[in-house]
């Protein structure tokens, strides 16, 4: 563990408490068969990344009330919600560590749970009163269905652009986090100004963990990162490291990264010389340099707020999307 996020954990430890609390206590189906299967994904051990930041946001913003961290598990549920589905589409052995969800209780009952957290999300949305902080949710859900539309219409092709990556990854990813902020500031009652600026720190904190995340799958060991190291390419996607190597290789190198990723179920070794191929045309390098480069851009919004733990505590994290190994 980074001293980083040890720091980090020390600075909102009872946050997240109060947060695992709210998932708990607001889950509330009455049939134990969606309560087994929605636990199943909602604990067994996310970041809770998403509620945290905009329990933070709406902290920066003044925020007076008591309901932060309810509200803040529409960002849980929803995300739970995508992860069971995009599972399934995907076809995905192991998710956190875990057997996927519908490897246990079968596909209809998976898709059917992942419906009712979403329909959660949105009940919870409706609470807070505000038609902005509906609006936000219900765009989101409309992007993110988008965006996995578009990774699964763009498996397989070896040919992916980086602009086509970087829409994918704006819908999917970058558009959940930057509506945590968004809403956070909105619950707070913050001047437009605010609520733009936290939800372009949002935006490019997501699209720096993004990367990250797909940087790990070239980097880290499968029992770390809770996944099979190498997935992203066994299910025919194409992400920023292999994008831009591909890009950049000479005619036999690129001829010879096509092959074992076109390839899918290639061996440990093929999967060890690739990744060695990543580092030689600066896959590697670049998604590392991407990454950092929007980490800078999320801390720039937030030069208008006034100094503050909760203001550093949000540099913290964007710092973290860099260093963090899982």
């Amino acid at each position: 563990m980074t001293d980083l996020k040890l720091q980090l954990l020390d600075r909102v430890g009872k946050d997240l408490e109060a947060i695992e609390a709210a998932l708990n206590d607001n889950l509330t189906p009455y049939l134990e068969l969606v309560s087994k299967t929605a636990r199943h994904i909602l604990f067994a051990g996310g970041k809770r990344l998403r509620p945290l930041l905009m329990v933070l946001c709406a902290r920066l913003c003044g925020y007076q009330g008591d309901r932060d961290k309810k509200f803040s598990t529409i960002f849980e549920y929803l995300h739970a919600a995508t992860l069971l589905h995009d599972d399934l589409v995907d076809g995905a052995p192991v998710r956190r560590g875990k057997p996927v969800a519908h490897s246990l209780y079968g596909n209809a009952t998976t898709v059917l749970v992942g419906d009712f957290l979403l329909a959660r999300a949105l009940s919870i949305a409706a609470e807070t009163g505000l038609l902005a902080v509906i609006d936000t949710i219900a765009g989101i859900t409309e992007n993110m269905s988008q965006g996995e539309i578009q990774q699964l219409g763009n498996k397989g092709r070896t040919d992916l652009t980086h602009a086509e990556y970087m829409q994918t990854i704006e819908n999917k990813t970058a558009g959940l986090i930057q509506g945590a902020c968004r809403v956070g500031a909105l619950i707070a009652g913050a001047p437009q100004q605010q609520v733009d600026a936290l939800a372009g720190y949002g935006y490019h904190l997501g699209i720096a963990f993004q990367m990250a995340d797909d940087l790990l799958d070239y980097v880290a060991d499968s029992r770390r990162l809770g996944k099979i190291v190498g997935a992203d390419l066994r299910e025919g996607k194409l992400t920023l490291p292999v994008i831009h190597a591909l890009a950049n290789a000479d005619a036999a190198d690129r001829d010879w990264m096509l092959t074992v990723i076109e390839k899918r179920d290639f061996s440990f070794r093929e999967f060890t010389d690739l990744v060695a191929m990543l580092e030689r045309w600066e896959g590697l390098a670049h998604t590392k340099t991407e990454a950092a480069r929007y980490v800078g851009e999320a801390k720039k919004r937030l030069t208008g707020f006034s100094p503050s733990e909760t203001r550093q505590t949000l540099q913290m994290i964007a710092d973290y999307a860099l260093v963090r190994q899982v």
